[in-house]
């Protein structure tokens, strides 16, 4: 049916409501991290430790890490504009905005509201949606709870826009290489490039002290490394039971005949803390795979010279060294094509909390070409500690012609390595130095940050000062000093076909040139 360019959201015509949209999911995506990083090699020689036990150890190459400049809300600025100008939406396209963080730096006021002032040249106040807490699954719920609206009777026909950012920092010791910063947004509605698989959602929650923040004037989180990873490894075990079992009653409910096993996916991403971890775990289910199979061939590929291990229980196996080397070897091949390319900003960035998962799917696309993603499914792992996990799906759309929406997404993507590549690495001991100043400076009122402002990516949005009652104050870096890569993403701007929003037509914002860094905004009275 043809809905009029003018019809207002909730007008809707009933029998269009009563639609089911089709093929909700992710149409576009922006990736943010700091411009600057720390080389994890370097950082084992500072700290004294072992060569390679960040590097081979972890799996870790390098760290981003934000100065006192940057915190959650400027994280979270720069994430949406850029996705906003990038797409060429207008900020009244958007029905719902839902941020997932861990990052708390108010107990009361939402980062969400702080994004708001970025919605205030349209007019737009009709934006559902808040902030959504728990450690790195924080992101996933979020994500959920906007495909929930589209699918829902509360849709008013617009998009929903997800947000999810954390700024990864540890006290010194052995965890603080596990660290990292960053966001992820993702533009969420029907006729999507990533679909999610409806009813497929393998869930697992339980309460746990793997890793917590009680201290609310401390950044830094309570690990216990070794209950944190036999939890991650728990729900992993639980999530892909549940998934797999919903997945085998919809093909009896079809009438189909086949079993199930990681061969369902084209590629598999998983939160990841550290790079080791997505590689065991990976491993993992095809442990699963073996232990669920009622007679699995150990004489060829993936399962050959693996019957040693067939009276294993799998609870007994999360620390079992023998089974972890098994079954990583025989995953080997499997890791290469499903797994690896998923790690790029993992490797390059570190853990980025809640957008970690996403930083991953987004490695994925940037780093294949339209044509060889078309078809498949992506199969999801999400974690928080705590903890709450969830394994579920994605299909890829078929249509890979140039133009199409998918060739558009990965095409967003494919900087990603180019502006890896383009940040500054930072001396350990400066790093140190920058930890201890956040350390010493978070919290405080009528404060105003030391870090250079020049240093930042163009158009990255920054704190500038703290006021006496702790409302905060942000600008954005100016866009006129943009380098060569950052000018061939405006050029990219200046052209590309607005994305209308899903139902009615909506007004669109002119493309990005460039953005005076006068502009300014807080996150109190302005």
């Amino acid at each position: 049916m043809i809905v009029s360019p003018f019809t207002m959201p909730g007008s809707l015509p009933a029998s269009y409501v009563a639609t089911w949209p089709k093929d909700v999911g992710i149409i576009a995506m922006e990736v943010y991290f700091p411009s600057q990083y720390v080389d994890q090699a370097e950082l084992e020689e500072f700290d004294g430790v072992g060569i390679g036990k960040y590097t081979i150890g972890l799996g870790q190459a390098r760290m981003g890490f934000c100065s006192d400049r940057e915190d959650i809300n400027s994280l979270c600025l720069t994430v949406v504009q850029r996705l906003m100008e990038r797409n060429c939406l207008s900020y009244d396209s958007v029905g719902r905005l839902e941020v997932g963080t861990e990052t708390i730096i108010d107990k009361s006021k939402s980062v969400k509201t702080v994004l708001m002032q970025l919605f205030e040249e349209s007019g737009n106040t009709d934006v559902e949606g808040i902030d959504t807490t728990n450690a790195c699954y924080g992101g996933t719920a979020a994500l959920f709870n906007a495909v929930n609206w589209v699918e829902s009777s509360s849709w008013d026909g617009r998009y929903a826009l997800v947000v999810a950012g954390d700024i990864a920092v540890y006290a010194t010791g052995s965890a603080r290489p596990t660290g990292g910063a960053g966001a992820v947004a993702m533009l969420v509605g029907p006729n999507a490039p990533l679909a999610f698989d409806r009813g497929l959602r393998g869930t697992h929650m339980q309460h746990a002290y793997d890793f917590y923040k009680p201290d609310m004037v401390s950044e830094y989180p309570v690990v216990d490394g070794k209950l944190s990873i036999q939890c991650y490894l728990s729900a992993l075990d639980r999530c892909y039971s549940v998934y797999r079992n919903k997945l085998q009653a919809q093909w009896q409910r079809e009438g189909l005949e086949r079993r199930f096993g990681l061969h369902e996916f084209g590629y598999m991403v998983f939160h990841s803390p550290y790079c080791k971890l997505v590689q065991k775990s990976l491993a993992r289910l095809l442990l699963n795979d073996f232990l669920s199979h009622p007679n699995p061939n150990t004489e060829s590929s993936p399962f050959s010279g693996l019957e040693a291990f067939r009276d294993v229980k799998i609870e007994d196996t999360y620390f079992d060294r023998d089974v972890e080397k098994a079954f990583m070897k025989a995953s080997a091949e499997m890791f290469e094509q499903k797994t690896k390319a998923s790690l790029l900003i993992s490797n390059q960035n570190g853990n980025m909390y809640t957008p970690s998962v996403y930083g991953c799917l987004a490695s994925v696309l940037a780093q294949h070409t339209p044509q060889q993603l078309a078809g498949q499914r992506i199969g999801v792992f999400s974690y928080g500690s705590g903890f709450a996990a969830t394994l579920y799906s994605i299909r890829i759309t078929q249509d890979a012609t140039p133009g199409s929406v998918l060739d558009k997404l990965v095409s967003s993507l494919s900087d990603l390595q180019a502006r890896l590549d383009s940040r500054k690495k930072v001396p350990p001991a400066i790093f140190a130095d920058n930890m201890k100043l956040r350390e010493e400076t978070h919290h405080l009122a009528s404060y105003i940050p030391q870090g250079p402002v020049d240093e930042l990516f163009p158009g990255t949005w920054y704190l500038t000062r703290v006021d006496e009652k702790h409302r905060r104050y942000y600008a954005r870096r100016s866009m006129d000093e943009d380098s060569q890569l950052e000018a061939g993403l405006v050029d990219s701007v200046t052209t590309a076909e607005h994305i209308p929003s899903p139902v009615k037509k909506m007004p669109r914002i002119p493309a990005a040139t460039a953005t005076p860094e006068a502009v300014a905004i807080s996150n109190g009275d302005h």
